[in-house]
């Protein structure tokens, strides 16, 4: 399983319980949902309530230019672009990251302390901000804070920094057009019922009924409608 594969498995193992975004409580009171978006604004069904917030935090800032080109090197490390599909920054990740550090004040200090705890790391090592590194070395420092449990102890610091950007990073990617894709999501689809199994039938010592086999099993009448006689026998 390679490292792609191992990040879709923590997401969707971990999708039940939510990742650092968390579900939003469900209002008291029904908001009708405005059939109007404003330019810049999510595409998605929002409330005036909501379409009025979302641009309250696109207005705020809080990351700085360097903040955000140092997220954007991580997000690239965690999910990088492959021969098959996008990677972080082509889902636009480091945008979620900023607009969740804003619309989540929780994660604020732990994002700017993280980042700063990096570059002290970095120069540390290197004499450089860690955005400034070499890949491998900018890799090196990740390997070293990426495993919980293994992470030696004075580094924990930043163990518990990149597993919030790391969760944030899958959040972001999974919730994206190119993330969804990724999974291989295909949405609501009809199924394709071609009976119970051989074997789970001989197991329980049934069998089909050639007729009516015929009848319920046939792909190619799949979407016609059922209909049946005055004394309930199957018709088409």
């Amino acid at each position: 399983m390679d490292r792609r594969d191992s990040l879709k498995s923590l997401l969707v193992g971990s999708v039940a319980g939510g990742l650092l975004v968390t579900g939003c409580t469900p209002p008291d009171k029904a908001e009708e949902v405005s059939e109007v978006q404003e330019p810049g604004l999510p595409g998605y069904g929002r409330t005036v309530p909501e379409q009025e917030h979302d641009k309250k935090v696109l207005a705020e800032v809080f990351l700085n230019e360097h903040e955000l080109e140092t997220i954007a090197v991580l997000c690239d490390i965690i999910l990088p672009t492959t021969a098959e599909i996008g990677g972080a920054k082509e889902a636009e990740v480091p945008a979620f990251i900023e607009f969740i550090v804003k619309d989540m004040p929780n994660h604020q200090l732990p994002i700017r302390g993280g980042l700063a705890w990096l570059d002290n790391h970095s120069n540390k090592l290197h004499n450089l901000e860690f955005k400034k590194l070499a890949l491998e070395q900018q890799k090196a420092i990740c390997d070293t804070i990426a495993y919980p449990g293994k992470t030696a102890p004075e580094l924990l610091p930043g163990e518990k920094f990149f597993t919030r950007m790391r969760n944030l990073t899958l959040t972001g990617y999974y919730t994206s057009e190119i993330g969804v894709k990724d999974l291989g999501y295909q949405g609501n689809r009809p199924g394709v019922w071609d009976g119970v199994p051989q074997d789970v039938l001989d197991d329980h010592g049934m069998a089909y009924e050639k007729d009516w086999l015929a009848k319920c099993v046939d792909q190619s009448k799949r979407t016609a409608i059922a209909e049946w006689d005055d004394d309930g026998n199957l018709l088409t």
